[in-house]
């Protein structure tokens, strides 16, 4: 089945070889994404709830942009570089789903640069 990128408006070009989101069939998954923002400046250094308020917010941006929203998601993957962040991250997170939330897991992994504290990609499932 063929798919399609999904890049928001307004946003800066990948800098490697992937796609922010890709729509295929009703399934709209997204890249693992970082705390940058549509200039590619890293938002929050050295704040974890910042930054996952940042990624959710590049997430709804990519998911509303492939006619979504995170009211679709069904599952994230969260990877947090340091296990001590569990907690600012999670009290971010829950506003995003306060009803319903998605499945997800959760991992501690070295992340692309240091700098980045929470990183997480989404699954959702897009009528249309």
């Amino acid at each position: 089945m063929a798919g399609q990128p999904v890049l928001p408006k307004g946003s800066p070009p990948p800098l490697a070889p992937y796609s922010p989101g890709y729509k295929s069939g009703g399934f709209v998954c997204t890249a693992g994404m970082l705390a940058l923002d549509a200039s590619g400046n890293l938002v929050g250094e050295g704040d974890a709830g910042a930054q996952t308020r940042q990624v959710m917010e590049n997430i709804r941006e990519i998911l509303e942009e492939a006619g979504g929203s995170l009211e679709d998601i069904v599952y994230n993957m969260i990877f947090l570089k340091d296990l001590a962040d569990y907690g600012a991250m999670n009290e971010v997170y829950a506003t995003y789903f306060p009803n319903n939330p998605p499945a997800r897991a959760c991992i501690q992994a070295g992340l692309v640069k240091p700098e980045f504290l929470v990183e997480i990609a989404a699954t959702a499932v897009v009528d249309g």
